[in-house]
């Protein structure tokens, strides 16, 4: 792996993300936080009881992904993305993105966030 990519996902930051439509196939781009929690590269959303996101559904239909890093080195880096639903997984990683974010609402989090976790091939996290 490029050590400036292996270097710019040691860190959490704003991101492009690039899913497959599960309906249409098609590209669906958005802005999202990638989290760095000790290794594990993480996506969360604020907590909706509302709905659930489509880059969660497109995920949870083809888990192939692409991250598009854009703070100080622009990249597109392939990756593997996992629903995360195990309840104390889910909260492990959720009280990282909660202190990342300065929440204090972690059991609503916990409820009703969604969370994948990413596999960068050549990444160690």
């Amino acid at each position: 792996m490029d050590p400036r990519i292996l270097a710019a996902l040691g860190r959490s930051q704003v991101i492009d993300f690039t899913t497959t439509g599960r309906k249409s196939g098609q590209p669906r781009r958005i802005e999202i936080f990638l989290h760095n929690l000790g290794g594990r590269l993480v996506i969360s959303g604020l907590p909706s009881q509302e709905r659930t996101r489509a880059w969660l559904r497109n995920v949870a239909a083809n888990p192939a992904v692409t991250l598009h890093l854009k703070e100080g080195l622009a990249a597109d880096v392939p990756a593997t993305a996992r629903v995360v639903s195990d309840p104390a997984e889910r909260r492990q990683l959720l009280e990282g993105v909660a202190r990342n974010w300065r929440r204090t609402d972690l059991d609503v989090m916990q409820e009703h966030s969604p969370l994948i976790e990413l596999c960068v091939p050549g990444y160690p996290g």
